[in-house]
């Protein structure tokens, strides 16, 4: 099977190389290594393009895995600079292109023009940071002919001069031939040694066929080239993380200087405190319009008297029940804009003075959405005008940021910071939310229902009792509050021992007997289903190593061919 396969690759890649429409009559490569750490490459391509192409385009990876003789993973960057073609129009990718994309490209030839014949290319360029240092030696490891040229490589030479006084000798010359990975040393090439200057020649009539490679490994004398090693390790593979903690950081430090409540003490309270109904309770409670703040003012108008509910049970297997919801008065005029939107427009979808719940469905999210903007605004007189211009600010700092850090960070550091950055600064956007302090009138408020929340959350028996006898109603009036602050249910369980008689204002179609214990579980499923609906909108449409080497394993991997 894996022959069969391999001949199919062999004609697909002969397929490709022919449609690719130039041979390589000959390659010579010429390196010099300097001890400054770099070394220059000269390519030269003697071609005959057998259909009409504008050029050739060379592709030179920059980014490996390395493993070290101490197994050690390291991840490496080379780089290409100092690219030149003479007497040919060329382009050559920018240092941001091959960080991102992990390759250096030069593209060779006139888009308005094509050739066809012989060809003559010459390519010059510098390479940065592809040594290997080790304890015993320095390496130079390069793929001299890499395995991603799709045409066959004939007549294949190179030369490596080595800098003066290296003492490099034949032994510790390497030269590998074949498909990557074939770590046996090539018989293809003859080579010599002369005047510090390794040279090789390939065999006449071999061929360097696609998915071949030709690789050199030199053993240099150990500190004979220059490491260019960073000032601060730690900052080249890591820096990211510092930056991210200082924003932080800063972050957090507004936000306890402008954003954070001032410390309140907080009393019992048995009452809401006057003047703020469930919706605006539960605003203030956590700083943020929820629906669920919206929602509590249905039973806070049912205890007003305004209106009334009733479950309407639908007949069928798969029917599911509704809800009626029945106006009996209208809102008093002073009342706040948002239950004005929320009253007005939740009967404007039904048909005279009453709407059942299963009409609002992808309708009424555009009037919850503007009562909750309008809830916000007649919740600004609670809060600090410095703390809300700062979170505007931070809101707009933040963004940018988002757009301006995160290409920054994949450039220089890759994916990880990149997406890390992401995370980060959207949840400090999240969290601005938050970024708003009380005024002196906000909490005083907020001492108030902090108080009574508490107290829904531990009340106990013996005070309840107390409670109802200054009060039959005193349930049917806090449960709006109760369901703002997201304890309904437990509030509601206090009282089923109470002989506490279910609110007036609401019946259900089920039969058996009526009390706290079934109306709370009725009432909470209903308002747990109100709620979905309301807010329910249509949906839209729409590598290297150290040690022994092999051919292909070097640098310069990568490959090229016509356009």
């Amino acid at each position: 099977m894996k022959r069969i396969i391999l001949f199919f690759g062999i004609i697909l890649a002969s397929q490709f190389s022919f449609a690719q429409g130039f041979e390589v009559n000959s390659y010579q490569v010429e390196v010099w290594i300097d001890t400054e750490g770099h070394f220059d490459v000269t390519e030269r391509y003697d071609l005959h393009f057998s259909q009409y192409k504008h050029g050739i385009y060379r592709n030179i990876l920059t980014k490996y895995d390395l493993l070290t003789s101490e197994n050690i993973k390291e991840k490496r960057e080379i780089k290409i600079v100092g690219v030149e073609v003479p007497n040919h129009k060329f382009e050559a990718s920018s240092s941001f292109y091959s960080r991102m994309n992990g390759y250096s490209q030069i593209k060779i030839g006139d888009p308005d023009r094509t050739i066809i014949g012989n060809q003559t290319y010459e390519i010059r360029y510098r390479v940065k940071n592809a040594f290997l240092y080790e304890e015993d030696a320095t390496r130079f490891y390069w793929n001299l002919k890499p395995t991603d040229w799709y045409p066959a490589f004939k007549n294949v030479s190179f030369k490596i001069h080595f800098p003066p006084k290296s003492e490099v000798t034949l032994d510790e010359c390497f030269i590998y031939s074949g498909p990557i990975g074939n770590n046996s040393l090539s018989e293809s090439f003859q080579l010599a040694l002369n005047e510090n200057t390794l040279i090789g020649t390939s065999h006449t009539g071999k061929q360097f066929k696609y998915g071949e490679a030709v690789t050199a490994l030199v053993e240099l004398k150990a500190g004979s080239i220059k490491e260019h090693k960073p000032l601060w390790p730690f900052w080249n593979r890591y820096g990211w993380t510092l930056i991210l903690g200082l924003y932080g950081f800063f972050f957090y430090l507004i936000w306890r200087m402008i954003g954070k409540d001032d410390k309140v003490t907080t009393t019992t309270s048995y009452y809401p405190p006057r003047g703020i109904d469930p919706a605006m309770a539960g605003y203030l409670i956590n700083d943020r319009q929820d629906t669920s703040d919206l929602i509590s003012l249905i039973p806070y108008w049912g205890y007003k008297g305004l209106l009334k509910m009733e479950t309407i049970d639908k007949k069928g297997w798969f029917a599911k029940d509704d809800t009626r919801i029945i106006k009996l008065k209208n809102l008093p005029s002073g009342s706040p804009a948002y239950q004005k939107t929320l009253f007005r427009e939740l009967f404007r979808h039904g048909t005279g003075d009453s709407v059942l719940i299963s009409k609002l469905k992808n309708k009424f999210y555009t009037d919850m959405a503007r009562a909750k903007t309008q809830l916000k605004a007649a919740a600004r007189k609670y809060y600090s005008p410095r703390s809300r211009t700062t979170r505007t600010i931070v809101y707009v700092a933040l963004s940018l940021l988002l757009f301006l850090v995160t290409p920054v960070f994949l450039f220089f550091w890759g994916i990880l910071a990149a997406v890390t950055a992401v995370v980060s600064f959207i949840v400090m956007l999240i969290l601005n939310r938050y970024m708003i302090k009380k005024n002196t009138s906000g909490n005083q408020v907020f001492t108030e229902l902090k108080g009574f929340r508490e107290f829904i959350k531990t009340a106990e028996k013996g005070k309840l009792e107390m409670l109802l006898k200054e009060s039959p109603i005193y349930f049917e009036s806090t449960m709006g509050y109760a369901m703002a602050f997201g304890e309904f249910k437990d509030w509601a369980r206090k009282f089923e021992d109470l002989n506490v008689p279910p609110p007036n204002w609401y019946s259900t179609h089920s039969s058996g007997l009526y009390n706290m214990n079934s109306f709370s579980r009725s009432f909470s499923d209903t308002m747990s289903s109100a709620s979905a609906t309301m807010v329910s909108s249509p949906s839209s449409s729409g590598s290297g190593s150290g040690g022994g080497g092999f051919s292909g394993g070097g640098f310069g991997g990568g490959g090229g061919g016509s356009w």
